[in-house]
């Protein structure tokens, strides 16, 4: 009654001559029910009628209270009379909301929520509001989220939650069609927060509390409202705008399986036993003692897995596959002495089949796993790669892998994604020294005749820091990439030594930690074997993190690094919360460039989880499409020399939620994004109008059972010219013999 009693004043004597507006400020949370219930939607809606409809019915609709506070309360709450109810009814001028302030998330009381779920959706209030409102013009009065208290200029939680607002009311706007004039963030300058006191931050400028004269700092905060207000928004960017082009002749078009479905059971054929029919009793074959056939060898035909396998990759239109070799499957024992022959068979099986179908075969002899990181039992046991006796392991089975399969792979890796998080420092210096001694021993002894290439695959996540504006969040971005990826990096593809981040940043923690974290020295000789050691560098990457230095959330805070993880909510995220965030690839091919100069980089794996419940899974589509066309930037845009692309995975059996196809009652179907990636691959990337035709010739599929012939040229012409020279003697010989014949005929 006292806010229309104002409002009819203004209207009668001020509206005239002044022209302003008046309104009252409400207050709101939003609300979800806990599952899709009538009842749940119903106790939801109630919820809102208790907070925000208490004062909004009568002023926006119809001069009295919702009806389900009426229902629950009954003769606690006051009646209007039909006058109360004329005079209170459109005594507001535009619905003026304030969100997230003070009333939402901290203030609101438990029973108001009737069991149901809080949430912090601005843009489902806001459509709430305006439909059931009849469409008001609404002022977001205050909105805003809050940081620690011991957060100081780099507030980048903060920033986040603001964007995520603002973008939610920017979507209100142009999608719902809500009329939201004006949007105010809380608050100028931290303060007293009521009854959190001082233990957060609100403010846009900091203020030290325990200083005399209580200086106004501004923070990160600030400088993004600022740029924000100059774009009147988010104008798209130009750099992420999608681009026309196509890539070249020769690129390699990829997908990963981590391991191929192995399956060698013996076929029919190679059952030496003889069987009964009997047709008359069990309809069974019965098994004739004592009798046996001829046993036969065993041929590629005989797994029938691989066929299958083979037919769904050609449907891809894929012209590389990439796959890891199991270890501790291939020599149980860890050493030669015992060699599983059926299983090196099948690889070579499927090595050879890939060729004929004009697919290469791209391998992996090591992939980390989580049992024994899948190394035999004998050297997991005994301390996997913190011994250096697993180096010199490795390293003859490098060369059993050369020697059997090499022939058919032209294409290695000695390591696949060793996951630097779970590695000891000593443990990844015995990584480097076997890897390195696998490429010399190649390059020494099986490149002439196989002219293969080989390399190793760093996992690479791209990292940006929090707050554009910080340096020291600048800082941390740098530390976390040398630790990330310098640490493998660096010696094989740089200097040849550790990266001094790295080792600065260790002396300064050794120097206040109970625990001496020890980064070995590279000696002379492991320079000249470590360093140099590839072909190409292959990476592997899926999503991208911000990062900062000001702690907010223990959770995600790395003590040893002093780094806080942050997450921007407004990205994309797939149902295991990975942020898809294409530019992060362009951005981490582009770092790699200036780092270790114009070497050939591959994308040996690149891919998001869906939802397998999901018929289509747009978010894999939109994912692929954005991605291929950000490494094609990279490569028109930047200059780096990219040379192929590789999508994780290749089926939801070994890698669920993963697969381009799924596997559901042993049949593998392709999902949408399968066919969008054949489409990208046929189109050899995005071409447009003007994009100018790139001929490529036809590829002939290769013969891994001509390696023998094209290695003995020197020999075979000799061979050839003996024949020929024996054929023409034998014609002569024949022809005199038959005219002597016929002249003492």
């Amino acid at each position: 009654q006292a806010h229309a009693k104002v409002w009819h004043l203004y209207n009668d004597e001020f509206r005239p001559t002044q022209t302003g507006k008046v309104s009252i400020a409400l207050s709101s949370h939003w609300i979800k029910p806990q599952r899709m219930t009538e009842k749940n939607i119903k106790e939801c809606q109630k919820s809102l009628d208790f907070v925000l409809g208490w004062f909004a019915k009568p002023i926006f609709i119809d001069g009295d209270y919702p009806e389900s506070m009426r229902t629950n309360l009954s003769s606690l709450l006051p009646e209007f009379s039909e006058v109360e109810k004329k005079y209170i009814k459109g005594t507001a001028d535009f619905f003026a909301l304030s969100f997230g302030a003070t009333l939402s998330f901290q203030l609101l009381d438990s029973h108001m929520k009737f069991q149901q779920l809080e949430s912090i959706s601005l843009r489902q209030l806001l459509y709430w509001i305006s439909s059931e409102y009849n469409n008001p013009q609404i002022f977001i009065v205050e909105n805003s989220w809050f940081v620690s208290g011991t957060t100081k200029k780099d507030d980048a939680k903060y920033i986040y939650y603001l964007k995520k607002f603002i973008m939610e009311t920017l979507k209100a706007i142009r999608y719902d069609g809500v009329d939201v004039f004006g949007y105010t963030v809380w608050s100028l300058l931290d303060g007293f927060e009521w009854h959190r006191g001082y233990s957060i931050r609100r403010g846009l400028f900091y203020v030290d509390f325990q200083s005399h004269d209580k200086k106004l700092v501004p923070k990160s905060s600030v400088l993004f409202y600022q740029k924000l207000i100059e774009k009147n928004g988010f104008p798209p960017l130009p750099e992420n705008q999608p681009i026309e082009g196509i890539f070249p002749c020769g690129f390699a078009w990829g997908i990963v399986d981590n391991y191929i479905q192995v399956d060698t059971t013996p076929a029919q054929f190679l059952d030496s036993n003889v069987y009964v029919w009997d047709v008359h009793q069990t309809k069974k074959l019965i098994k004739v003692d004592g009798v046996f056939t001829t046993r036969r060898k065993r041929h590629c035909v005989d797994f029938a897995a691989i066929r299958l396998q083979i037919s769904l990759l050609q449907e891809m239109h894929v012209t590389h596959f990439h796959f890891s070799l199991k270890w501790s499957l291939i020599l149980p024992l860890g050493n030669l002495s015992l060699i599983n022959h059926t299983l090196v068979h099948y690889y070579q099986c499927f090595a050879s089949e890939l060729l004929r179908v004009n697919i290469t075969p791209v391998v992996a002899l090591w992939q980390p796993m989580a049992d024994n990181q899948e190394l035999p039992v004998s050297l997991a046991k005994y301390g996997a790669w913190e011994n250096p006796e697993t180096v010199e392991a490795f390293v003859e089975y490098a060369k059993f892998c050369f020697k059997s399969l090499g022939h058919h792979v032209k294409f290695w890796i000695t390591m696949n994604e060793p996951s630097v998080k779970n590695l000891t420092y000593t443990a990844g210096h015995n990584l480097l020294k076997a890897h390195a001694k696998a490429w010399h021993l190649y390059d020494k002894e099986f490149r002439r005749s196989q002219k293969g290439k080989i390399s190793i695959v760093l996992q690479a996540d791209w990292v940006e820091p929090a707050c554009p504006f910080s340096r020291n969040d600048q800082e941390v971005t740098d530390r976390i990439l040398e630790f990330d990826i310098g640490w493998l990096a660096e010696p094989i593809f740089g200097n040849g030594d550790y990266p001094q981040v790295m080792r600065a940043w260790l002396h300064r923690r050794n120097s206040v930690d109970l625990y001496n974290f020890h980064l070995p020295y590279i000696s002379e000789d492991e320079k000249k074997l470590i360093q140099g050691s590839f072909d190409f560098f292959a990476l592997s990457h899926y999503t991208t993190t911000l990062v900062g230095w000001e702690k907010e959330d223990a959770l995600k805070y790395d003590h040893y690094l002093e780094v806080q993880m942050i997450n921007d909510i407004t990205w994309l995220h797939s149902p295991n919360r990975a942020a898809v965030v294409p530019w992060g690839l362009r951005k981490l091919l582009k770092w790699v460039k200036s780092k270790y100069g114009d070497v050939p980089i591959y994308v040996m794996a690149n891919g998001i989880d869906d939802d397998q419940n999901m018929v289509h899974d747009k978010l894999r589509v939109y994912y692929i499409q954005n991605y291929i066309n950000e490494a094609l930037k990279a490569y028109t845009l930047d200059n780096v020399n990219l040379q192929g692309y590789f999508v994780y995975s290749f089926n939801d059996k070994t890698a669920p939620k993963y697969g381009l196809y799924s596997y559901v009652a042993n049949q593998y179907e392709p999902k949408p994004s399968m066919k969008h990636y054949r489409e990208i691959i046929d189109n050899k990337g995005f071409p447009g109008p003007e994009t100018p035709e790139l001929p490529c010739p036809e590829e002939v599929a290769s013969c891994p059972e001509c390696h023998f012939f094209r290695t003995r040229r020197s020999l075979l012409a000799f061979i050839s010219f003996i024949f020929v020279a024996f054929i023409v003697t034998i014609f002569f010989i024949t022809y005199y013999s038959k005219k002597v014949e016929r002249r003492y005929k």
